[in-house]
């Protein structure tokens, strides 16, 4: 072309440069290409329109993540970006070296990026030279920028110091990156490895445990806080001839050692050795410097996190115990989920007590709060509660001495933040019979799910939570577990977490209780489930915490039909019984005892036979308590098949006066209990007992149950 002439077209000059151009808009996923940049990337030497899983099929996966990183930082500065590209053939061979370089702009609208750019083959460079440094980046800065957010954040994400060794073995440095790597760490007066890379298991036994003061430098590392760079292996050999041997069989060419440093403390020292030349040129050393403070940070975090695992760890161990050897005619089974908060521990906790009378206790309890005090106190609160039982005391008598416990470890804070209560729930089991004597302090009521799958709350006497009063008193409450029945007893933790009230989170767990088929440990699993897991959020209301509380709770199976203790449950018996003391000291029970009635009845078919029973038993527990000086037991029970049941329900005392029908006249106040239940009932009996007496009366719910 002579002066004067007019200048070639653009591409004229690119094709006799062998430079080939390319367009890519992220948000379509396609990339144009002209017909030498296609002839670069393998392809056709003709125009082109690819998507990206085709161009990045022909790239190296490290340059293509590597263009991803200098592409977002250039369209924030506004410059031009430039990476070296290693293109790659279909078995995995790179075939040539080339350069890109393009501009980038961010469409906020589409929130996409569009690049145009060129692409010209170039000479690979040798490693270790100021080019190889480059290899990856034309630009240094944007390089060693997108590198160090990369190394911070997965350095930041790492949770133990083995995610924190391997993040660091897989660091990638633009140009310089090493082969081989190790961390020490220091015990007393001497050095430790704490992790390493790049060299063979055994490698590592000459430097543990080196003395600090050893001619290393690591040790110096670590006695000055000052890095050591050392550019080739006659520079070592010189200024650490003692310990040059041990580095010789590696075969390196130039090492860094840097401190970690935290807080103004060195930790230990971290290495990173090469097999070709360095020179450490300042923004090299920059770069150590900043990895090895990130990577001191997150060694400094993990062992943190480690720590306080392996004492979360060691605190569930020592307050969640075994629950003992197997209990004849009987299956127990426990679980224990601490909050997701802190520590991880709190104030909830079971035990499983066996006790000088043969029989055995299970306790369940939660002290306030979930904190590490609460965890120090529920520890010292559960040691006393199984001191007490082994004396033989009985239920009323454990908890009143550990309430006076408590209230004399609290009494003394002069913080109000340190004064603490608990509630606590006492079962002693007598396992021949099936009899459970129950304390209660403050704590939700036991649940009993009977043979048939029906599930009953059963109200207890109870006391104030334990450490308010010291000379509170705990009433015992006496059931029976039926062979079949499964006692459930948990923290309010289980009932309210997920942003449930009592009401609305005993509907959730009582849906479990019976529709569950299986054993009893399965059972425990998904009422823990139901809390914990994705569908224990499908209410409405604001999203609450899956584990703002611990959660403790224990299970207690009979062995018999319904149980579920060995093989899953196929049919259910067809009986369910409950029973229920009123004393004359406790009227108000009398509307437990209603309660109670209308639970066991919550299927039957008609709701007025219903409310007759509840009448009847009210009338027939009013005249025990006005007419007698004893105590009233209930028993109800219901037979057979749905639609065609039996309810009987009969109440027993310890007088021998029988009752006898009356006429009272229209302003009589009493008399009339024995003519509602010769009304209302199917049928009904006085019976003599050899001490006192029963009244009972039954309904059915069909005229064939009747007959039968």
């Amino acid at each position: 072309m002579r002066t004067g002439e007019p200048l070639p077209a653009v591409g004229q000059v690119l094709a006799a440069l062998a430079t080939g151009t390319w367009q890519w808009d992220t948000d379509t996923s396609l990339v144009t290409v002209d017909a030498e940049a296609a002839r670069l990337l393998g392809l056709p030497p003709e125009p082109a329109t690819l998507t990206e899983a085709q161009v990045r099929s022909r790239l190296h996966p490290v340059d293509w993540n590597e263009i991803v990183s200098v592409v977002g930082l250039a369209a924030a500065e506004g410059t031009l970006a430039e990476v070296r590209v290693r293109i790659m053939d279909d078995r995995g061979r790179v075939v040539r070296m080339t350069r890109s370089r393009m501009k980038p702009s961010f469409d906020p609208v589409r929130r996409a990026y569009e690049l145009i750019g060129t692409l010209q083959e170039v000479t690979e460079p040798s490693p270790g030279t100021p080019a190889g440094r480059n290899a990856v980046t034309g630009d240094w800065r944007r390089s060693r920028e997108a590198f160090l957010l990369d190394a911070g954040r997965a350095l930041a994400e790492a949770r133990s110091t083995e995610e924190v060794l391997r993040v660091a073995a897989g660091l990638a440095m633009p140009g310089f990156s090493p082969d081989g790597l190790a961390v020490f760490g220091v015990e007393g007066d001497r050095l430790t490895i704490i992790g390493h890379h790049g060299h063979r298991p055994g490698d590592e036994a000459p430097f543990t445990h080196m003395a600090l003061d050893t001619d290393y430098p690591a040790a110096e590392v670590v006695r000055t806080g000052r890095a050591v760079y050392l550019s080739s292996p006659e520079q070592y050999k010189e200024r650490y001839p003692l310990t040059w041997p041990l580095a010789q069989q590696f075969g390196r060419r130039s090492w860094a050692f840097l401190p970690l440093i935290v807080a103004g403390r060195t930790m230990g020292a971290w290495m990173a050795a090469f097999s070709y030349p360095v020179r450490f040129t300042p923004d090299e050393r920059s770069v150590l410097t900043t990895v090895a403070r990130m990577l001191a940070q997150a060694l400094s975090r993990a062992g943190a996190a480690e720590t306080q695992r392996e004492l979360t760890d060691g605190l569930q161990r020592s307050m969640m115990p075994t629950l003992g050897p197997d209990i004849p005619g009987m299956s127990v089974a426990a679980r224990y989920v601490p909050t997701g908060g802190g520590l991880q521990v709190g104030g909830d906790w079971y035990d499983m007590i066996p006790l000088p009378s043969g029989r055995f206790a299970l306790v369940i309890g939660d002290v306030q709060g979930h904190d590490v005090r609460a965890a120090g106190l529920m520890g010292q609160l559960r040691i006393a509660l199984r001191a007490y039982a082994s004396e033989g005391h009985r239920p009323d008598a454990v908890l009143s001495r550990a309430s006076r416990f408590l209230h004399g470890m609290c009494a003394g804070a002069e913080d109000p933040g340190e004064l603490r209560f608990a509630t606590c729930l006492y079962v002693e089991v007598d396992p021949p019979s099936g009899v459970l004597e129950i304390a209660r302090a403050g704590h939700p009521d036991p649940v009993i799910r009977m043979a048939d799958g029906t599930v009953l709350a059963r109200p207890t006497a109870g006391g104030l939570p334990l450490g308010i009063d010291p000379d509170a008193d705990y009433p015992t409450t006496r059931l029976a577990l039926e062979p079949g029945e499964t006692m459930m007893i948990c923290t309010d933790g289980l009932i309210e977490t997920g942003g449930h009230d009592l009401e609305t989170g005993w509907k959730r767990i009582r849906a479990i209780l019976e529709e569950h088929a299986g054993g009893l440990e399965e059972l425990a699993d998904a009422l823990v489930q139901a809390v914990h897991g994705p569908s224990s959020h499908h209410t409405t209301g604001p999203f609450a915490d899956r584990r703002e509380d611990d959660i403790a709770v224990l299970l207690l199976c009979r062995h018999g039909d319904g149980c579920g203790h060995g093989a899953p449950v196929g049919v259910r018996p067809s009986v369910r019984r409950t029973m229920l003391t009123v004393a004359q000291a406790e009227p108000e029970r009398i509307a437990v005892a209603r309660r109670l009635l209308r639970e066991l009845l919550h299927d039957w078919a008609s709701a007025d036979q219903v409310d007759s029973a509840v009448l009847l038993l009210s009338e027939m527990l009013t005249n025990v308590l006005v007419h007698t000086d004893t105590d009233a037991l209930l028993v109800a029970e219901v037979t057979g098949e749905s639609d065609d049941r039996r309810m009987r329900v009969e109440v027993t005392d310890a007088s021998d006066d029988l009752p006898h029908k009356r006429r009272p006249g229209e302003l009589a106040s009493s008399g009339r209990g024995l003519m509602l239940i010769e009304l209302l009932a199917h049928a009904w009996g006085v019976d003599p007992r050899g001490e006192g007496k029963s009244i009972w009366f039954e309904l059915y719910e069909s005229e064939g149950a009747e007959a039968a």
